[in-house]
C-alpha cells in the first residue's frame, strides 16, 4: 500500500503535532506517505463563501497535481488528515463530477496552468486507511502499551463525516470509536460527537464560539472521560486553547486533555512521545493515564 499525501496548511502550524503523529503512526506501520509536490491551500470553508469558483480551483489544482505525480497508475489515493481539507477536496470533487458548467471552467483554468484533471484522485481520511486498508486485527496486534486507563471521548466535528465521507455513517460515526477500544481504551459513549465545536466564531464573536466549545467539554467530562480525542486541526484548537477562559467566562473550571488521535494510536503503539508532538499540547496528558505507556517517552 502507497499513497500520496495532502499536509494542508493547519498541519504545518497550529496542527503540527497531527501531522508528526500522523507521519510517525504511519511510518511505524509501515505505509509510505508520499506528499505532493507544490500543493496549495485548499481554501477551506471560508474561501468558498468569497468565491466558491475559485475555492474549487484551488483544490483541482492539488487533484491535478496528485494525478500527474502517480501517470502511471490507476486511481490515486490522497490522505487527507485535515478536516476542513478532506470537506473541500471532496466538494470540489464532487461538483467537478456533477456540473459540466463548473467543470469547464476548472479544466479552462488547470489548461493555462498546464494542468489536466481526470477525475483518477482518490480522497482519503487517516480514519478510512487505518480501519478499512490496515484493519482493526491489525492495529490491535500492533499495540505494544494498551490505553488502559484511558476514557476517551471520540469527536470528529461537523466537517469531516458530513456530507461525502463515504467510510463511516454520517449521523453515527464509529471508526474513531472502533480505533480507540482496538488500542485498549475505553469509549465514552456521548451525542455530540458531530457537533460543531464554534469553529471560526471563537476568533469572531468569541462568546458564542467558546459557549459552544464549552458544551461539548463539559458533556464530555460529565460522561466520565479524562481525554477527547479528535481528527480536526480546528477542534482541537478551539476545544484544548481556550479552556483556562472559558472557565473564567463560565465560572466553571474546564480542564480535560485534547489529543489527535494519531497520538493515542501512537503510544499504543510505542511511538516516543516526542515523535507524537505531545510535548506541544496545552493540556497535557496526565501522568496516571501514561503508567503503561511510559516505555514510550
Amino acid at each position: 500500500m502507497s499513497y500520496l499525501y495532502f499536509p494542508g496548511c493547519s498541519l504545518r502550524s497550529t496542527g503540527r503535532a497531527y501531522e508528526e503523529s500522523m507521519l510517525s503512526l504511519f511510518a511505524n506501520l509501515g505505509v509510505p506517505l508520499s506528499e505532493i509536490d507544490d500543493w496549495n491551500c485548499c481554501g477551506a470553508t471560508a474561501y468558498m463563501s468569497v468565491s466558491e469558483l475559485k475555492s474549487f480551483a484551488l483544490s483541482a489544482r492539488n487533484l491535478a497535481l496528485a494525478e500527474r505525480q502517480c501517470k502511471d497508475s490507476g486511481t490515486v489515493d490522497i490522505v487527507v488528515p485535515c478536516a476542513a481539507c478532506y470537506l473541500g477536496l471532496n466538494k470540489a470533487q464532487h461538483y467537478l463530477n456533477d456540473n459540466p458548467e463548473i467543470r469547464t471552467k476548472i479544466d479552462t483554468a488547470l489548461y493555462a496552468a498546464g494542468l489536466k484533471y481526470t477525475g483518477r484522485a482518490r480522497i482519503r481520511h487517516p480514519l478510512d486507511v487505518l480501519v478499512n486498508d490496515i484493519g482493526l486485527k491489525e492495529m490491535a496486534s500492533r499495540t505494544v502499551h494498551p490505553l488502559e486507563g484511558y476514557r476517551v471521548a471520540c469527536y470528529y466535528g461537523c466537517q469531516l463525516i458530513r456530507p461525502y465521507a463515504d467510510f463511516d455513517d454520517q449521523h453515527q460515526p464509529s471508526t474513531m470509536d472502533r480505533l480507540m477500544k482496538a488500542m485498549g481504551a475505553e469509549v465514552v459513549d456521548w451525542p455530540l460527537k458531530t457537533r460543531c465545536c464554534g469553529g471560526s466564531l471563537t476568533g469572531t464573536v468569541q462568546e458564542v464560539g467558546q459557549r459552544l466549545s464549552y458544551i461539548l467539554l463539559k458533556e464530555a467530562t460529565r460522561r466520565g472521560c479524562n481525554v477527547i480525542t479528535t481528527a480536526c486541526p480546528l477542534c482541537q484548537f478551539n476545544l484544548e486553547c481556550y479552556q483556562s477562559e472559558m472557565s473564567r467566562r463560565f465560572d466553571d473550571t474546564v480542564n480535560v486533555p485534547v489529543a489527535y488521535f494519531t497520538q493515542l494510536i501512537g503510544l499504543a503503539l510505542g511511538i516516543p512521545q516526542k515523535k507524537l508532538g505531545l510535548q506541544r499540547l496545552f493540556v497535557p496528558l496526565r501522568e496516571s493515564h501514561q503508567v503503561n505507556v511510559v516505555a514510550g517517552r
